[in-house]
């Protein structure tokens, strides 16, 4: 046996036994006449302790222990003198009878400790030593808790968790594919799936109305600290049900999460349109934790001989409570900041509404005292508020306020991780232009439901309908989103129809959903939410990358496998793919 206990679970209460453990040397002290080891295992640290005048052989012996040895012990519990009260098991020690060396290991490239000297690609190449450290520990367990916790929901819910093939065929909707060759099939390819979304409607066709997978999805997109090639979704799916009632489940869902991982309890989830976190946010996801919400002053600000408002398609700003203090060099700053390319605001207008009462603005050449005393009414200011202001084309000007109204959230410390805002938006445009290519691409997927009331919108205005679709949203991130599907073959070819598909590129594609809708398909919808970024928010975190055992770097990398690699050739003839036998250049 070896071990009787682990690093993590011995008290008082223990005082006198005799135990064996084994673990990893985490560090050794050599204190005069005694040597003080901590042993780590996944469960926790538990000092060692060797004295030189009751075993001076086995204190010389152990130290020669280096970090990251591992190691079998074995010896009696005692009390601890100097209580170490950051760790569970800081009452006692283990006065060391007998030790062996499993196994010996090199000098570690990186600390292995809560705070580590090492930079992030070094701990990336050698993730399993940095998965050693507690604070990964900690993300994988908050990770798994959170699993369980899921699937016990879903399945006393009524819930069947199925799975669904990795190896399906390859559709031009959405994000790009992850493409595989097949050797048995010449030329022929399987795509990775970016979401197990035909073959969970099948499922409700099939008769199983309640649905639920903790799925790997794929998708070769960009990376971002919220992003991976490879991410992990709750996916769901329900029969004959509308949009509150999908709504209600996963509401109660996440409730239950909360209440589960962090003991935070909430009242109903607040609805939102789309059109309205547009309007006064201009974000799909707007983080609700505090106000800042716009005020369009567009007809109130034309006219003043002031060519940058006088040209705009829109004038619109927020209130910044208390901030009326910037300074010139700040308000500079923040101009800066909106005219950065990612942001894309051509300039900003302020309007200072100092605590003496005065009113002091970038504009004071155009606009009149009566004229900003009227703008300060509609911000609703008072005496020490800041108004910022841009203009411009309405949908930039919405996106880049939305991000400047982020920023001094930012700065003025609005946006606590320990404070959780969730919602629900709602009534999604079902349809988005695409200028390049002259057609409507899918705002979700091709298979969501417009509303019923915009449906008759697809054959004469499709820019005019609305989704009946939904996003969790909390704290500005999109945690989950979903839809009703249709399930009418009828509704499905005309939508195909509205998105360019030719009959035979829909036939193709999709005809297998198409020809199971003629088997009775039940009304439904289901909803997926990114697993990854809700552990990511409950370890208080943006990044997903330390929620995930072994992830890829920002260039979508497994630098510790070297992956990404070459095949061999002869591989690359069993795939029927082109080989590329030219002759390197020399150097």
């Amino acid at each position: 046996m070896y071990r009787t206990k682990t690093c993590g679970e011995l008290r008082i209460s223990d005082i006198a036994t005799k135990v064996v453990l084994a673990g990893w040397v985490q560090k050794s002290r050599d204190l005069g006449g005694m040597t003080f080891i901590d042993l780590r295992d996944r469960y926790g640290i538990t000092q060692l302790v060797f004295n030189m005048e009751t075993n001076e052989k086995l204190c010389k012996e152990a130290r020669s222990l280096a970090r990251e040895f591992v190691i079998q012990i074995s010896g009696i519990v005692t009390e601890r003198s100097n209580k170490n009260i950051n760790i569970a098991t800081g009452d006692i020690e283990i006065i060391v009878e007998e030790f062996k060396i499993l196994n010996k290991s090199k000098t570690p490239p990186f600390t292995i400790e809560n705070n580590t000297d090492g930079g992030e690609e070094i701990r990336m190449k050698y993730r399993y030593l940095d998965l050693r450290r507690e604070p990964l520990k900690k993300n994988l367990i908050l990770r798994h808790k959170l699993s369980m916790t899921v699937r016990n929901f879903l399945s006393e819910n009524n819930f069947i968790e199925i799975e669904t093939p990795y190896l399906i065929k390859s559709t031009p909707e959405g994000a790009r594919d992850f493409v595989v060759p097949s050797r048995m099939n010449k030329g022929g390819f399987y795509a990775l799936p970016q979401s197990p979304q035909t073959f969970k409607q099948l499922l409700m066709i099939a008769g199983y109305d309640r649905y639920f997978q903790l799925v790997r999805c794929f998708r070769d997109e960009d990376l971002r600290a919220d992003r991976q090639p490879e991410f992990t979704q709750i996916d769901c799916e329900m029969a004959f049900v509308e949009q509150d009632d999908v709504l209600k489940v996963f509401e109660n869902l996440t409730k239950h999460l909360f209440k589960e991982i962090k003991n935070i309890a909430f009242d109903n989830f607040p609805k939102m349109l789309y059109d309205d976190a547009i309007r006064y946010y201009g974000s799909d996801k707007p983080d609700i934790r505090f106000e800042m919400r716009f005020v369009e002053i567009t007809d109130f600000a034309k006219g003043k001989d002031f060519k940058i408002f006088d040209d705009a398609e829109i004038i619109v700003g927020i209130n910044v409570k208390g901030a009326a203090e910037y300074t010139r060099k700040q308000l500079d700053a923040l101009t800066d900041f909106v005219r950065k390319p990612q942001i894309g605001a051509k300039g900003m207008v302020y309007v200072k509404y100092n605590a003496d009462g005065s009113i002091k603005s970038s504009v004071d050449k155009f606009y009149s005292l009566d004229d900003l005393q009227k703008w300060t009414s509609i911000f609703d200011a008072k005496e020490g508020d800041l108004m910022l202001i841009l203009s411009g084309d309405t949908e930039k000007t919405q996106k880049a306020l939305g991000e400047l109204r982020l920023e001094m959230a930012n700065q003025l410390g609005l946006r606590d991780r320990k404070v959780y805002k969730p919602l629900w938006v709602v009534d999604f445009p079902l349809l988005e232009w695409d200028d390049e290519n002259s057609r409507y691409h899918a705002m979700h997927h091709p298979f969501t439901s417009p509303k019923p009331e915009d449906e008759h919108f697809l054959e004469t205005s499709p820019e005019k309908a609305h989704a009946n679709a939904y996003d969790l949203v909390i704290n500005g991130v999109e945690i989950g989103g979903g839809s009703i599907r249709i399930h009418d073959a009828k509704l499905q070819a005309k939508m195909f129809k509205v998105l360019g598909f030719t009959d035979e590129d829909a036939r193709n594609q999709f005809g297998f959903l198409m020809d199971a809708f003629e088997y009775g398909a039940p009304p439904h919808g289901g909803i997926a939410f990114g697993f990854d970024r809700l552990a990511a928010m409950f370890g208080g975190t943006d990044s997903i990358r330390d929620y995930i055992a072994f992830p890829k770097n920002n260039h979508g990398q497994d630098i510790m496998i070297s992956s990404p690699s070459a095949i061999s050739d002869l591989q690359l003839e069993e795939l029927s793919l082109k080989i590329d036998l030219r002759k390197k250049e020399d150097n």
